[in-house]
C-alpha cells in the first residue's frame, strides 16, 4: 500500500481576520466576534469573547467566561479537562496546560496524521496560581511573541516581589497600591506575597474581588482580602493595596496616604512606560514567555516548523530560522498586547490580556 504522507497543516488551517480556523473541523480557535464553534484558550477578554454558539474550553476558562460574559458566554458549552481528546467533525482536539493563568490551555490539533499545536498565551516559571506549561511535540507549533525581544528577559519573580517589601518596609507610613490585571496577575501576585512572608490582610480594589473569589473556588489559596473601601487611612498606611492599572492614577486613588504606585507588568522592562504611566515602583512580573523562555519552547516542543500569530514576530521568524526552523508570521490582529485589553477596562475589571 502507498504511503499517504500527512496534510500540511497550511492546507486545513487558515489564518482568517476572525481568527484561526481549522477547517475540516468547522471551528475557529479564539475567534473575535461570534462564531458557530469556537476552542476558547483561556479567559482575557482579547482571548474569549462573546457570541459564539458553542464553546470548547477548560472548566476553569468557562467559568471565567460566564462570571465576565453572562449570557454572552457561549449558547453551549463544553468543558474538556486537561490531556482529554475531544473529536469536533473528525478532528482531535486536546487542551495542555498553558502556565498562563487559571485555566489557560494549550490546544493541540490532530487529523490524518498531522499534528499541531496552538499555545494560546503561556508563560513558562511557575506559578502556583496555575498548572504550569507542558511541552506537546508536534509538527507545527503556532506561537504567541508577545515579548520576542532579546532585550525582554524577566527577572526572578521573587526578586520584584522582594523590591516591593523593602520599599513598604522603607515607607511605613505610605500606602504601596499595585496595578495588577484582574485575570491572573492579581492572584499570581497575591500568592507571590504569600510565598516571600507577608500575611498580612491584602486590601482589594472592588474590580479584583470576582475573580479572586473564582480563583477560591477551584482551590487556589490567597489568604486574607479585604474590601479597600472598608479601610480607614489609618489601616491603609503601611499596607498593599491591589487596584487595576487605571484606578492607581484616578480619583480612586486619592484617598490613599501618600501612595507609592507600583505596576506589574512585562512591560515595566521598558523605563518610559513607567514614567509615562507615573509608576513610582517598576515591577517586571509577567503572565507571558519573555525571550529565553520563547526560544526555549521552541527547541522543546521541537517542532520543524514555527507559526507566529501576533507579538514581536519578526525577531522569533528570524531567530527560528537561524535554527534551521521554518517559520512564518501570521500577523493576526485583535489581540492585545500584554494588559492591553484589560487597563483599558480596569474600571470594570471585565477587560483582555494580561502581561
Amino acid at each position: 500500500m502507498r504511503f499517504i504522507p500527512p496534510p500540511h497543516p497550511e492546507t486545513w488551517i487558515r489564518p482568517l481576520p476572525r481568527g484561526l480556523f481549522v477547517e475540516p473541523g468547522g471551528f475557529f480557535i479564539d475567534p473575535h466576534g461570534g462564531a458557530e464553534r469556537a476552542v476558547v484558550t483561556h479567559g482575557h477578554g482579547d482571548h474569549a469573547r462573546p457570541g459564539h454558539a458553542h464553546v470548547l474550553a477548560t472548566r476553569e476558562t468557562l467559568a471565567i467566561m460566564r462570571a465576565r460574559l453572562g449570557e454572552g458566554a457561549g449558547g453551549t458549552r463544553q468543558a474538556a479537562a486537561y490531556g482529554e481528546r475531544v473529536e469536533v467533525n473528525g478532528v482531535g482536539v486536546t487542551l495542555f496546560p498553558a502556565g498562563h493563568v487559571l485555566g489557560s490551555a494549550q490546544v493541540l490539533l490532530d487529523w490524518r496524521g498531522a499534528r499541531v499545536v496552538v499555545s494560546g498565551d503561556y508563560k513558562r516559571r511557575a506559578d502556583a496560581t496555575c498548572p504550569p506549561f507542558e511541552p506537546v511535540p508536534c509538527d507545527v507549533f503556532v506561537t504567541e511573541a508577545t515579548f520576542a525581544l532579546p532585550v525582554f528577559r524577566h527577572p526572578p519573580d521573587h526578586e520584584e516581589i522582594a523590591k516591593l517589601l523593602r520599599s513598604v518596609a522603607l515607607f511605613p507610613e505610605r500606602t504601596h497600591v499595585v496595578g495588577v490585571y484582574a485575570l491572573g496577575k492579581c492572584q499570581r501576585v497575591i500568592a507571590l506575597l504569600r510565598a516571600a512572608g507577608w500575611d498580612r490582610p491584602i486590601w482589594v480594589h472592588g474590580a479584583l474581588m470576582t475573580m479572586c473569589e473564582l480563583y477560591r473556588s477551584f482551590g487556589v489559596a490567597l489568604g486574607e482580602l479585604r474590601p479597600m473601601l472598608q479601610a480607614s487611612k489609618a489601616a491603609l498606611a503601611g499596607g498593599i493595596v491591589l487596584a487595576p492599572p487605571g484606578a492607581t492614577v484616578d480619583r480612586w486613588s486619592r484617598r490613599l496616604p501618600d501612595p507609592v504606585v507600583a505596576l506589574a507588568s512585562g512591560w515595566m522592562r521598558v523605563k518610559q512606560r513607567a514614567k509615562s504611566r507615573g509608576v513610582e515602583l517598576p515591577m517586571v512580573i509577567s503572565d507571558h514567555a519573555d525571550w529565553d523562555e520563547l526560544t526555549a519552547t521552541l527547541r522543546d516542543v521541537g517542532a520543524p516548523e514555527v507559526w507566529v500569530t501576533h507579538g514581536r514576530e519578526e525577531a522569533l521568524v528570524h531567530h527560528a530560522g537561524l535554527q534551521g526552523i521554518r517559520a512564518r508570521a501570521l500577523s493576526m490582529v485583535g489581540f492585545e498586547d500584554e494588559g492591553g485589553a484589560e487597563d483599558g477596562a480596569a474600571g470594570a475589571g471585565t477587560g483582555g490580556g494580561g502581561a
